[in-house]
């Protein structure tokens, strides 16, 4: 049955919510200050404001979805619960050891972020599984519950992490420490490693434990609230929170995986490019999405955001592998910069301007939000550039005062430099358009992909006023601007189905594996994911499954993931892993050893529902005019001519089919499209704006 649904997604500066009528493909969009204090405030109001605004009842209202940073800011921030973990007796310094690896050989003052629980809140039992799964020594319960006991009563954790070695293999000990703190103790949260993410490599496999049990109290609490206060509005529908591998989960699943959390917001708007790259036949995109806070970007080929299975959290280098937290899962492959409209500029020790990574966020945001800042920030740099209207900012409900943002850029930039405001501006913008330039090459050359052969896509509220400067830099020669720009993420929430990723570590040569085994490993990871719809009412016959095996030859450290097509099955299957294990080598390596043996390390599948039923073809609803799409003109500034008098166009006026000739200003209520002289845009059949570039590289 069609009917209405609600994405969510909570930035640092804004909370953008959209409806969508499903039958009809109408969207009302809607953006929201957020509220940092209490995130479920914001969204309870930003909803029923925006059902309101539509005329549709929340109890019409099929479900919501929601993407959050929440648990991502708990550990940057350091303010999830007070958290003690349990592991095999000797391994208790195993958080603090990590693995000894220096992500900068040079610098010898470096430094790596704390564990997530310290050496006091650790206890240690005896116990030890083999790494094949047998159990060579016993757990004590009782000495597990003793430990318990010390941790709780004693030094007062509220989450406990239970970690012991090769739990993977056979979780048992675990499971067994488990059921007698939930026994002893049946309000402590408890996260065990092998439920958490079964992966081999202790070290990452204890952190990402301890991480899951440190932020589940804070988001439990969380969803509470806002179950409660949607409830109160009258909302009965099912509330849905985005995973970080592209798909949604339920409140129960979503409460006891918090960790699978950690990129719940950004990941809807590379699910979004995808989407619009499949509509308009784009397989290859780059997603580019700039916000207040933050800007994030995702490679997407063949119509799919790239997936991996490491993430670092709480980096103490942005582009320093190794300088973070690692946490293993199942995640979309993003890059995050430090960069958004709230990224405060500053004059550094050596006489250089710096912008981000801190931001000004939404209390009390940039300096021309007019609510006592005084720190210069990218927003107010643009609006001394022309590029935003301060009397139409989110549509008009927030005006900027243009003076307090000339102040700011003066008093933070322009004076300590001896430049005068419009220089100092300038500046700002373009170091922000080399930073994300910059970290788009190194996020594309770690993964060996040439981006130059892709399709930006450009969205958030920022995004749209800076991608054709960065497209110029990367050499990227189409730029899609979707309509509704500014709240592409929310939008992203409701195309995604719901899905759950189960993986398990088990190392066997693949000429030793029995051909049952094959079949056997797979089906019980099936089920176990499946299992997680089900709960979400997704009936069996509606699933997908995909396969993935992590394979390399004998011998090595790293291995390679290969998909094993969905019309294989049995022994079929298993004899095509050899040529689809070298035919990947040879992609990224150009030669395969062919006769070296082959060992499988990492199972994984994929369950995944129908996607929702949102119509392909979405319209805005009560946005569309009929009347011309020219709203008057102002001044814009840009490198070379300086201040150009620049059209200002009325985005939702815009036809199918129409040109439009820079420079030129787009606006639409959450986003300002900047194509410059000599730059052209075609409105498709969709209403995106496309902007094919001539000469990518000219004027970067």
């Amino acid at each position: 049955m069609a009917g209405y649904r609600i994405g969510v997604d909570i930035g640092g500066t804004f909370t953008d919510f959209v409806l969508v009528d499903e039958q009809t493909g109408a969207m009302t969009f809607a953006k929201h200050l957020t509220t940092p204090a209490d995130p479920s405030r914001c969204v309870v109001d930003g909803v029923q404001d925006l059902a309101s605004a539509a005329g549709v009842p929340l109890g019409a209202v099929l479900g919501v979805v929601h993407g959050t940073t929440l648990a991502t800011n708990a550990v940057i921030e350091r303010r999830g619960a007070r958290t003690g973990m349990i592991t095999t007796r000797g391994f208790g310094d195993l958080l603090d050891m990590g693995r000894e690896r220096r992500y900068d050989l040079y610098d010898l003052r470096l430094t790596f972020p704390p564990p997530i629980v310290p050496r006091a809140l650790r206890r240690e039992v005896g116990e030890r599984v083999a790494y094949d799964g047998a159990v060579a020594e016993k757990l004590d319960p009782a000495e597990a519950e003793r430990a318990a006991a010390e941790l709780v009563e004693g030094a007062g954790v509220e989450a406990l992490a239970v970690c012991l070695l090769h739990a993977y293999a056979n979780p048992v000990h675990e499971e067994q420490a488990r059921a007698v703190i939930a026994e002893r103790f049946p309000r402590i949260a408890v996260s065990t490693s092998a439920d958490v993410f079964p992966y081999m490599g202790e070290f990452e496999r204890f952190t990402t434990a301890t991480i899951n049990a440190y932020v589940q109290p804070l988001v439990d609490h969380y969803l509470g609230r806002l179950q409660e206060g949607l409830r109160a509005l009258g909302f009965g529908g099912t509330l849905h929170v985005m995973n970080s591998a592209g798909g949604t989960m339920g409140l129960a699943t979503a409460r006891r995986y918090p960790v699978r959390m950690l990129e719940s917001g950004p990941v809807a708007g590379a699910l979004m490019s995808a989407a619009i790259g499949r509509q308009v036949g784009h397989a290859d995109l780059l997603s580019f999405d700039m916000g207040g806070t933050t800007a994030k970007g995702c490679i997407v080929l063949g119509g799919e955001p790239r997936k991996k299975y490491d993430l670092e959290v709480g980096r103490r280098h942005e582009f320093k592998p190794g300088s973070g937290l690692p946490v293993r899962g199942p995640f979309v492959d993003m890059i995050e910069i430090g960069a958004g409209g709230g990224s405060i500029a500053e004059v550094d020790d050596r006489g250089l301007i710096r912008v981000g990574p801190r931001s000004a966020g939404a209390d009390p945001g940039p300096a021309c939000y007019g609510r006592g800042s005084t720190h210069p920030t990218l927003t107010d740099a643009n609006l001394l550039l022309g590029y935003l209207d301060p009397a139409f900012f989110n549509g008009g409900l927030m005006p900027l005062d243009p003076d307090a943002a000339r102040a700011a850029v003066e008093s933070g930039v322009a004076d300590p430099l001896r430049l005068d405001a419009i220089q100092a501006a300038w500046g700002i913008h373009e170091i922000i358009n080399e930073e994300v330039a910059r970290a788009f090459r190194i996020h594309a050359a770690e993964r060996g992909v040439d981006y130059r052969r892709c399709t930006m896509v450009a969205f958030g509220g920022s995004g749209p006023i800076h991608a054709l400067r960065v497209a110029r830099k990367l050499r990227i020669g189409r730029v899609i601007f979707p309509v509704g720009a500014g709240v592409m993420s929310a939008v992203g929430l409701l195309v995604s189905p719901l899905s759950f990723d189960a993986a398990r570590s088990h190392r066997v040569l693949l000429d030793d594996l029995p051909r049952g085994d094959f079949e056997q490993i797979f089906a019980r990871l099936v089920e176990e994911a499946a299992g997680r719809l089900a709960e979400g009412g997704v009936p069996r016959a509606d699933m997908r499954v995909e396969r993935r095996l992590d394979v390399r030859y004998r011998g090595q450290g790293f291995e390679l993931e290969i998909a094993i097509p969905e019309a294989l099955a049995g022994p079929a299957a298993l004899a095509r892993v050899p040529a689809l294990f070298a035919q990947r080598y040879v992609e990224l390596f150009a030669v395969a050893a062919n006769d070296a043996p082959l060992e499988v390390v990492n199972w994984k599948v994929t369950v995944s529902g129908p996607r929702p039923p949102m119509a392909d073809a979405y319209r805005l609803s009560g946005g569309r005019r009929d009347g011309p799409s020219h709203k008057g003109q102002r001044p814009a500034y840009f490198p070379g001519p300086g201040f150009v008098a620049c059209a200002v166009l009325d985005r939702y006026a815009l036809r199918p089919g129409e040109e439009i000739a820079g420079p030129v200003l787009v606006e639409e209520r959450e986003s300002t499209c900047v194509i410059g002289p000599g730059e052209r845009a075609r409105v498709d059949e969709r209403l995106n704006l496309v902007v094919a570039l001539d000469d990518p590289g000219a004027s970067a």
